[in-house]
């Protein structure tokens, strides 16, 4: 009898696997943060005896090397993936005994990276299920232009061939378990549904219902921004990661917090974006510990710049901080708890900006005073699907360098329901703008009293 335990990082909207048997179990692209794959084991009372990668993510930084040393599992990795550390390679085709029954079978899926490996489930030689990877997910694909632009449209059409494959080997009813897929940036698209089979697949995925080259051309034009950290993933995950640290950072005072901003460090407060807004240390930025803190801190901070973590409280800390290793940000440089009280020096407040929703802005821009600027910051498949006429568009995750490019004026940030909103308002208000942060969602903009367009011409 197979089991399989799924291990979810809703942050970076991924999913890792612990499959086997009654004794023996393997893990599949485990992430970094690697005592849950551990406790999942502990909870089953089954040893690893193998680690598998299904190819060099280029999204988050790997617990495979360090889980293999670990437990003394075998370390299997793609054959082509260059590497350097010693692992065992991995060809089309291997089959690696987990438990007695219980078997996984290796099969070539390039698209995703050139050396995409799939590990079909076997129990009794029979399939049960898929570890996809970033080949087939659930609707849709793996994007392929994370590896070299000039192979994008190659490895696209390799996508195609690749998801054909798992359909044509394995039954209808075998399960899809993609690593990617759930809100990862990995995806080429952010398609619904929590679970799948090959025979869904067959109904639903674009790479099993279109052609080679409507598949294609769909698949191209729908890819959007690369978040910039993902190109220190892959180095890192070819180099071998290290162990991770995950113990409390030397503390701040308000001192060395002011000394910190005054260096130009990144001081960023994880509480969620209605206290921020209330009260913060001026020249701070706020990305919650409850939003996708590790996707766009990492996208948006330059890399290997010192962070010092500000938090409501210990745990708040901890589950930030394990958040931040899974995408290399390691060791924050210092770290606080409390709240802004706290973090200000003596004679100094803490600073803070309004918050409204979109029915306010719809009533400021009828007004007859000066008409503020609206700016979005939602993606641009986002802003297509319509936008507030006569808004700026400049996403989330490239306004810390294009922030003189937001006219002068009162600026109204929106996003989609408020997050994003909320960490380019921080960032706005760190630049000493005039700020509101709307924090609403955009499916309320008409009935606010707003008049959403598709044509940047347009106005309100």
């Amino acid at each position: 009898m197979f089991f399989v335990d799924t291990i979810e990082i809703e942050g970076l909207g991924n999913r890792h696997y612990l499959a086997g048997g009654l004794s023996t179990a393997v893990a599949v692209d485990p992430p970094r943060d690697i005592d849950q794959v551990i406790a999942a084991a502990a909870r089953r009372g089954v040893r690893i005896t193998h680690v598998v990668e299904t190819h060099i993510h280029n999204d988050y930084v790997t617990g495979g090397l360090e889980l293999a040393r670990l437990t003394g599992a075998a370390y299997l990795v793609p054959a082509a993936a260059q590497v350097s550390f010693a692992r065992v390679p991995v060809r089309d085709g291997d089959v690696i005994d987990v438990d007695e029954g219980v078997t996984v079978r290796a099969l070539a899926t390039p698209g995703h990276t050139p050396h995409h490996t799939a590990y079909v489930l076997q129990e009794d030689g029979s399939p049960v299920a898929a570890f996809t990877g970033g080949s087939l997910l659930i609707g849709g694909v793996g994007r392929p232009d994370l590896v070299e632009p000039r192979l994008t449209e190659r490895l696209a059409r390799a996508q195609h061939a690749s998801a054909r494959r798992l359909a044509e080997e394995l039954p209808d009813s075998a399960s899809v378990l993609p690593t990617h897929g759930f809100g990862s940036f990995c995806s080429s698209g952010q398609a619904g549904g929590d679970a799948s089979t090959i025979g869904r697949e067959k109904t639903f995925n674009a790479a099993l219902a279109q052609d080679v080259d409507t598949f294609v051309a769909g698949l191209l034009a729908g890819l959007e921004d690369v978040p910039a950290y993902y190109a220190h993933m892959g180095p890192a995950n070819a180099a071998g990661p290290a162990p991770v640290d995950l113990t409390a950072p030397a503390r701040a005072d308000a001192e060395e917090i002011a000394a910190r901003l005054a260096a130009g460090e990144w001081v960023v407060d994880l509480r969620n974006r209605v206290a921020f807004a209330e009260g913060h240390v001026a020249g701070s930025f706020n990305f919650e510990a409850d939003g996708k803190i590790a996707t766009y801190l990492a996208w948006m901070i330059p890399w290997g710049k010192p962070v010092t973590l500000l938090a409501d409280s210990p745990r708040q800390l901890a589950e930030a901080q394990r958040e931040l290793v899974r995408v290399g940000i390691d060791r924050p440089a210092a770290a606080a708890t409390g709240g802004p009280a706290d973090w200000v020096r003596p004679g100094e407040a803490p600073v803070s900006f309004r918050r409204a929703g979109f029915a306010e802005l719809a009533e400021e821009l009828r007004g007859a005073g000066e008409r503020p600027v609206v700016l979005d910051v939602r993606r641009d498949s986002e802003r297509a699907g319509g936008h507030v006429g006569g808004s700026v568009h400049i996403p989330v995750h490239a306004l810390h360098r294009r922030i003189d490019e937001v006219p002068a004026g009162t600026v109204w940030v929106h996003c989609a329901g408020g997050m994003r909103a909320g960490i380019a308002a921080s960032l706005l208000d760190a630049a000493g703008r005039d700020v509101v942060a709307v924090d609403d969602g955009f499916d309320r903009a008409v009935d606010a009293g707003l008049t959403v367009v598709r044509t940047a011409a347009d106005a309100i």
